[in-house]
């Protein structure tokens, strides 16, 4: 079974598995440069869920956020590196600079997101909570980030 799926057929997989009693997680990011602060984030929140969702910001959602000259690697790249990590269990694109729609949509029973965030600054937060959701911050990995890896190859 691939695990690019568009957001429609995410909410049917997703309403089967939630009737088979299995509590899904959600996370997403821009994922630009894969690194080890990635794969021990993706990781231990896998570890908290039956089924992890990520939410990939579309070329333009990352242009958004990170400026110009960024995404390094196109979202087609980015969605192919993040599906042969065993911890994610399913990819879909979104196209606005949030996820907030998409998470509205997937009301997912656990909100991840890293440990550079403050609980009530994550986005989607109060409707996974008001739906009887909870959110989790996982530590964050210092020494491990896609800029200063960028930064690192500029120099």
């Amino acid at each position: 079974m691939k695990k690019i799926k568009s957001q429609s057929e995410l909410l049917e997989i997703l309403e089967k598995e939630r009737s088979l009693g299995k509590k899904i997680g959600f996370t997403n990011g821009c994922f630009d440069i894969l690194h080890t602060g990635h794969v021990r984030y993706l990781t231990a929140a896998r570890e908290a869920c039956d089924i992890l969702v990520v939410g990939v910001n579309s070329d333009g959602s990352v242009k958004q956020i990170k400026g110009d000259e960024r995404p390094i690697n196109n979202s087609d790249a980015r969605m192919e590196v993040l599906s042969a990590l065993e911890s994610v269990d399913f990819l879909t694109l979104f196209e606005e600079e949030t996820p907030e729609k998409l998470i509205g949509a997937l009301l997912p029973n656990i909100l991840f997101k890293g440990g550079d965030w403050k609980e009530e600054d994550v986005v989607g937060a109060v409707c996974v909570k008001e739906n009887g959701g909870e959110v989790k911050i996982i530590p964050y990995v210092t020494g491990f980030s896609t800029t200063d890896i960028i930064n690192k190859m500029k120099k």
